[in-house]
């Protein structure tokens, strides 16, 4: 979800490429999603250093760790919560010192306790939205995605989009399949799920990377029907595009949350790490990063100050579909869901 437009989009990423080779902070590096590097969230960090971040960006959450675990270093990573346990797995990070983050006490405890253990808390969550049916209001009927069954009608081959994402496609393929949690997965659920994905497949005219790719593929008119973030949503929306947003389909939406987990042995300033934490949790975040690309900020304090109205604009208020909770999976699962996944795109 951004508010800016498609041209100013790719024209500030280009340019925050530059401007980090030569006035970034060489002493904190974020790796981070693109789209990220937001003003309003940064201020206070800019405030106290003087200068933004060294940001280097990706796609998904497997690039992220892939990046890591092949030896890149970051001070900072922004994965979702699904992949946390995969970074301590691998012991590439540390637990971050919550005295030093007064905002984190703002955090609601659903989001913080998967983390928090005898040796502290191993993420600091930052940000949660949802994953569900984005489409052309114009073209789609309501009534043809009340249903995720809308993925299997034939009135939309190939022009359909899923994000080419672990997480998210199998949330959606779950769901599809009458399982609302990734915890305790039968073999038989697992097998249906990848049958329903893989009916989808040829009905998908692309597996979206990030989200200006699919605001664009839906703007285009190539893409009706889609699973989406809640920001390209954003991105159609400030073009004036007829989006919907369907967060109640029968079988439910999903939802996640992403954060930051601290890297062990970061090549920079240990203390700025904490000063961009306490940047992406003040109270004054929420509403830039509502307003960037349309996500709540995991800070309960700070989001109660956000009127109503806009929470609605941003499809970001309370709502009682069934939610898929994209809690990390067991390591096994995930590993079976990425092979399987890849598998499934390459027809077979």
């Amino acid at each position: 979800m951004k508010s800016k437009s498609l041209a100013l989009l790719s024209a500030a990423s280009l340019l925050s490429l530059s401007v980090a080779a030569r006035a970034a902070d060489p002493e904190l590096t974020v790796l981070d999603w693109a789209g990220w590097e937001i003003d309003g969230m940064l201020q206070p960090y800019v405030d106290k250093v003087g200068q933004k971040p060294t940001f280097v960006f990706f796609a998904d959450d497997d690039e992220a760790f892939q990046k890591v675990s092949s030896g890149f270093k970051a001070d900072v990573v922004h994965p979702c919560a699904s992949s946390v346990p995969r970074y301590r797995n691998a012991g590439l990070i540390e637990p971050w010192d919550v005295s030093k983050i007064p905002e984190f006490a703002n955090n609601p405890e659903r989001l913080t306790k998967p983390f928090t253990d005898a040796e502290g808390v191993w993420f600091i969550p930052t940000d949660y939205a949802y994953t569900a049916v984005a489409y052309n209001a114009e073209t789609v009927p309501a009534e043809d995605v009340a249903s995720l069954s809308v993925f299997t009608n034939e009135k939309y081959a190939g022009r359909l989009a899923m994000p080419d994402n672990t997480d998210d496609v199998w949330s959606l393929a779950f769901l599809a399949t009458g399982v609302t949690s990734w915890d305790n997965v039968t073999d038989e659920q697992f097998q249906a799920a990848a049958d329903w994905l893989r009916k989808v497949h040829p009905n998908i005219r692309a597996y979206w990377a990030d989200p200006s790719e699919l605001s664009q593929l839906m703007a285009s008119g190539e893409v009706q029907v889609a699973w989406s973030w809640n920001d390209p949503v954003a991105i159609l929306q400030s073009e004036n595009f007829p989006v919907g947003f369907n967060r109640a389909p029968a079988e439910g939406a999903a939802t996640w949350y992403c954060g930051y987990v601290n890297m062990k042995d970061g090549p920079g300033n240990e203390e700025k790490a904490y000063d961009f934490i306490n940047s992406m949790l003040a109270p004054t975040s929420a509403q830039p990063l509502l307003d960037a690309i349309g996500y709540a900020l995991a800070n309960d304090a700070a989001m109660a100050t956000i009127s109503e109205d806009a929470l609605k604009a941003a499809f970001v208020d309370p709502i009682t579909t069934t939610l898929f909770v994209q809690s990390p999976p067991s390591p096994e699962l995930r590993e079976k869901m990425i092979e399987e996944f890849e598998l499934i795109k390459s027809g077979f």
